[in-house]
């Protein structure tokens, strides 16, 4: 039986699903997280408050260092003011596939 995913491959990118922790100690990437209802999520947690779109920025810019992407290629899909979000990642499907499956054994 297969585990799981915080994410769905597409033809152009990712699509991926997150719990986000804003006013945390350290901005981290905490794996992935199966919760009650079966779904997946990656756990984000950054330091930024959630005002103003500050968390959303540094969900982003974490996001985008750890698939070594630009910014530019991120984009929330849904959740702009929850914490749980979808981020729309564009790029190349193996190079994604990739650096996501080391995010879910963090």
């Amino acid at each position: 039986m297969s585990r799981p995913s915080f994410y769905t491959l597409g033809s152009d990118g990712a699509r991926i699903a997150l719990r986000v922790t804003p006013n945390a100690s350290a901005d981290r990437l905490d794996g992935a997280q199966t919760r009650a209802d079966g779904s997946c999520a990656l756990r984000v947690r950054v330091c930024a408050p959630p005002d103003k779109g500050a968390a959303n920025h540094a969900v982003i810019a974490l996001l985008a260092r750890a698939l070594s992407l630009p910014k530019s290629a991120l984009a929330i899909s849904s959740g702009q003011t929850s914490k749980t979000k979808v981020i729309l990642a564009r790029g190349d499907t193996e190079a994604l596939y990739t650096a996501l499956e080391d995010l879910a054994d963090r």
